[in-house]
């Protein structure tokens, strides 16, 4: 079979799946706290012999989409007011208990629980470096860039501000929450906390706009292209094949 249509193939198979990405990127550009995807690309044979393989570099040594992995690229600041905002500035992290168990996030959208908790927007507990809880009294509230959070001039728990090796050791659930995933375990962060503000997703919407209509485009092209080895192969098979004696 010719070695074209293998390369378009791939090639649209690569768009279509990075089409996805780009489209998912740019519906988050106004989420706090979100951060972006980007795709990275694999051979299409894998193994220890990939590179060795024959059929790998005479027919089928294309590039195909590998996954996607986490910009931990920093967003912009924006002031709110409000106390309980808080946003990290630099590398790291907040903490979280959630029912699925322990979370990471950017999104400071936080607030004091009926339980006196400081928690999330869906009611998740945020938690400090031995992972526990932080339970903020009634009055006024301070957060430092260390994290230390004091209520009346008392300190009442300190956030953790957590990161991790890679942005291959963080997976995605939903907009901005994220797991660690085979094993990974986080480390104290360099980044600070700023109070009053809140961070943007790290996705420009006019990048994010154009990227998405460059794949959409690619992915034209390389469909078009299957069509047209397919119709060869269709021509070959009928007029071609039976004049073989």
């Amino acid at each position: 079979m010719d070695s074209g249509y293998y390369a378009a193939f791939s090639g649209w198979l690569a768009r279509s799946q990075a089409l996805d990405v780009a489209a998912g990127n740019l519906a988050n550009a106004g989420t706090a706290g979100y951060r972006a995807e980007r795709d990275y690309f694999r051979s299409t044979i894998l193994g220890p012999d990939a590179l060795r393989s024959q059929l790998n570099t005479t027919v089928n040594a294309f590039g195909i989409l590998g996954g996607t992995q986490l910009d931990l690229g920093q967003g912009a600041l924006t002031p709110t007011g409000n106390p309980l905002d808080l946003a990290i500035q630099g590398e790291g992290f907040f903490t979280t208990r959630t029912q699925q168990g322990v979370r990471y996030t950017r999104d400071g959208q936080f607030q004091r629980a009926q339980d006196g908790t400081l928690a999330t927007r869906t009611g998740d507990a945020v938690l400090d470096a031995r992972g526990q809880a932080i339970r903020i009294p009634a009055g006024n509230i301070a957060v430092g860039e260390d994290g230390a959070v004091s209520v009346n001039g008392a300190l009442a728990g300190r956030i953790a501000v957590v990161g991790f090796a890679s942005p291959g050791s963080l997976a995605a659930e939903g907009a901005n929450r994220y797991a660690a995933v085979d094993g990974a375990r986080p480390t104290p962060a360099t980044g600070s906390v700023r109070q009053g503000a809140l961070e943007a997703s790290n996705q420009d919407v006019i990048e994010g706009s154009l990227q998405l209509v460059l794949m959409q485009r690619q992915a034209e092209m390389m469909q078009k292209a299957v069509s047209m080895f397919s119709n060869d192969l269709d021509k070959t098979a009928s007029e071609d094949l039976p004049r073989v004696q």
